[in-house]
């Protein structure tokens, strides 16, 4: 991603505070269809270290800004032209630029985390101005190459972005949504990309040297001339196998003789046992009832799992990322350890599982990572969170009395309030 642009080349005139405010008064007049409404144009303008944090500016015209260091945390930038803005040290935490143009903008060190930029397009791009001696002159910034390098996108929704031949050295995407991202011939040398959900990417001919892609997701990206040298790929879960594939054991017929032992009491079919087995080839074991079952460090990762059934479960160490567990019952089940980021696990029960009349088993998520997941409206009562990793995950409505939560990570969490 290239930059544009130059102060010293286009008299870029300033804007103070007051003079911002009242175009964004203007603006979110147009938005909200009453009179007096203007569409907010701050093309070529010096907003640099202005404060745009919560502002609703969709649509608005930023072509060129200088918008270094700007706070622009949960600000509302969706659809909003930013061609060749320049957005060094900006911190747009929360800030939602769905299908936003920031073509050749320029994010150096800017704080992105948890930003939703959906289909928004960071390709590279130029801009050319008339010069009376040399005629067009492609712009570029004094001392700033347009790049993403050492910029903060973790937990960022990037999904579907557009970030061929993007430079992004260094950057931060933990955690980030990157799927089906296009990423062809993009300079990702040396960035961290943990945990990252890469699934359906195209990383043709992309540069990761160096670059952390450790528990990042892989699963269908294209990966055709890439360089992956001196990369930590360990834990990285590609389209190949890991452990025991289905292909290995007849894993379908034993997840169904174990669902038909739980239902008949044990008369018929019988228990299975599916630890550190790769189970994504069944795409769905929906409203199954899999009590009990043992799956200690197995893969689940996009399995369609709605309303299963899942009591008392061995799950340790088990990948469940990006699962569909609505309405699972989960109750007394062990999840120490496990991958549930991205995991929908709305309305899910994950109470304690009564054994008898003094015994009660609580759900025992210690330890696991849900970052991004979903348990709204989740029955959560007693479930033990102690050194699990919450971030930005979504509580909202979920019932949370007597639960755990001692060193758990809570940062971004949503729904936690004063429950706890």
């Amino acid at each position: 991603m290239a930059l544009l642009a130059t102060t010293t080349a286009v008299d870029l005139r300033r804007i103070e505070q007051p003079e911002l405010d009242a175009i964004c008064v203007r603006h979110d007049r147009l938005w909200s269809s009453k009179p007096g409404g203007a569409r907010a144009v701050f093309a070529w303008l010096d907003l640099s270290g202005l404060d745009l944090r919560g502002k609703n500016l969709c649509d608005a015209d930023f072509t060129g800004a200088v918008m270094a260091g700007c706070q622009m945390q949960g600000a509302r930038l969706d659809q909003a032209s930013m061609f060749g803005a320049d957005l060094q040290n900006a911190d747009l935490t929360e800030a939602s630029l769905r299908r936003a143009d920031l073509r050749g903008a320029c994010l150096r060190n800017a704080n992105l985390s948890g930003v939703d930029m959906f289909e928004a397009d960071l390709r590279e791009g130029s801009i050319a101005v008339g010069d009376r001696d040399k005629g067009l002159r492609v712009m570029e910034h004094i001392n700033r190459v347009g790049e993403v390098q050492g910029a903060i996108l973790a937990g960022a929704n990037l999904e579907r972005s557009r970030m061929s031949g993007v430079m992004a050295v260094r950057a931060d995407f933990t955690d980030a949504n990157m799927k089906d991202a296009k990423l062809v011939r993009a300079n990702l040398k040396q960035c961290t990309m943990t945990g990252a959900n890469l699934a359906g990417a195209d990383l043709s001919g992309a540069d990761l040297a160096g670059a952390d892609l450790r528990d990042c997701i892989l699963v269908g990206a294209k990966t055709l001339a890439w360089n992956v040298s001196r990369a930590d790929m360990r834990g990285a879960l590609t389209d190949d196998p890991i452990g025991k594939a289905v292909s290995d054991l007849p894993y379908e017929t034993m997840i169904r003789d174990h669902a038909r032992w739980c239902e008949t009491g044990g008369a018929e079919g019988s228990p299975s046992v599916f630890d550190n087995a790769d189970l994504r080839a069944l795409e769905s074991v929906r409203g199954f009832n899999l009590t009990a079952l043992s799956a200690k460090g197995a893969i689940f990762y996009g399995l369609d799992m709605e309303g299963v059934q899942l009591q008392g479960a061995h799950l340790e160490g088990a990948d469940l990322r990006s699962c569909n567990l609505r309405r699972a019952d989960l109750r007394g089940a062990r999840l120490v350890d496990c991958k549930l980021a991205g995991t929908d696990l709305r309305d899910a029960q994950m109470g304690p599982l009564l054994l008898g009349a003094a015994r009660v088993l609580p759900c025992n998520l210690t330890g696991a990572v849900l970052k991004g997941a979903d348990m709204a409206r989740a029955d959560m009562r007693y479930v033990i969170l102690r050194d699990a990793d919450l971030s930005r995950a979504n509580f909202t409505n979920a019932q949370l009395a007597h639960a755990d939560l001692i060193g758990a990570q809570k940062w971004g969490a949503r729904g936690l309030g004063d429950t706890l």
